[in-house]
């Protein structure tokens, strides 16, 4: 795995042989969490981040002990976790059920408090007219799946590459007659219509404003492009940031995993830590 000097800006961990869990950049940064939990907030990604990525949507596998593990570490935090993720609410809270976070979904555009309050931007009919259009002209492409998020609209294309320019384009289309209230968002094999009033680092600074997570500094943790924005913030806040990727190029984090499964293993660790 390429290793990165933590950018200015972020934190600096100094290694300590009996506490640190681990030797990268990236996990010196979360035994942080572990040494001193009152100073931080951990803001997760889901897919590709917490859960390995799959070939549609809904293909996804939760391991068994991983919503009873992010529980322990929200819990050794003060309640400082917050799932930040391109998926609709009632999808995510089903993905860690019993277990219940602050969340943000559909990248900001509605959020759960810590208190159980939700803040949603409601889409117009227009919206509705324009995710009917997109769904009748996608059976022209076969092994492209139309996610209707409420609030947003996604294709997907991993089954299919060879129908990226023609999504692409339509999804471009459609973000016109949307208007300039909505935005596209591209990820992995995927393009997105979703508002463009809201983002991960709009959803990270509204956390950081409310009990428990004020006065904490955050650690923000993604992996693709449509995390760059939580990045960014966490770091301009004197947090820290991690990708999930294999490189460093073309991110505004301070430091890579090489998976979602690291990950999981190293928030099972620091869950164990905390009983």
């Amino acid at each position: 795995m390429a290793k990165l000097r933590p950018k200015s800006g972020g934190m600096n961990v100094e290694s300590n042989s009996e506490t640190d869990v681990t030797t990268s950049p990236a996990e010196r940064i979360l035994s942080e969490l572990k040494l001193n939990p009152e100073n931080w907030a951990l803001f997760l990604d889901i897919d590709g981040t917490l859960i390995d990525l799959a070939e549609t949507p809904d293909g996804i596998v939760v391991p068994e002990s991983l919503p009873r593990d992010l529980h322990r570490l929200s819990e050794l935090l003060g309640g400082r976790l917050a799932l930040v993720t391109g998926r609709a609410l009632p999808y995510a809270d089903r993905l860690f059920s019993p277990c219940r976070f602050p969340i943000a979904g559909l990248h900001g555009a509605e959020r759960r408090s810590p208190s159980g309050r939700i803040e949603r931007i409601e889409p117009g009919a227009e919206f509705e007219r324009i995710k009917r259009a997109l769904e009748t002209e996608a059976r022209d492409w076969p092994g492209v799946l139309i996610e209707d998020k409420g609030l947003a609209v996604a294709a997907h294309y991993r089954q299919a590459p060879n129908q990226k320019d023609a999504v692409e384009t339509a999804m471009v289309r459609y973000l016109g007659q949307a208007g300039a209230d909505f935005t596209l968002q591209r990820g992995k094999m995927v393009v997105e219509i979703r508002p463009s009033r809201a983002s991960k680092g709009d959803a990270l600074r509204a956390f950081l404003e409310e009990a428990p997570f004020a006065g904490a500094k955050p650690i923000a943790i993604g992996d693709d492009v449509t995390d760059e924005a939580m990045f960014k913030v966490a770091n301009e806040l004197g947090g820290s940031s991690i990708r999930i990727a294999e490189n460093a190029s073309g991110t505004e984090a301070q430091a890579i995993l090489p998976s979602a499964a690291r990950l999981r293993e190293i928030i099972a660790a620091l869950a164990a830590s905390a009983q």
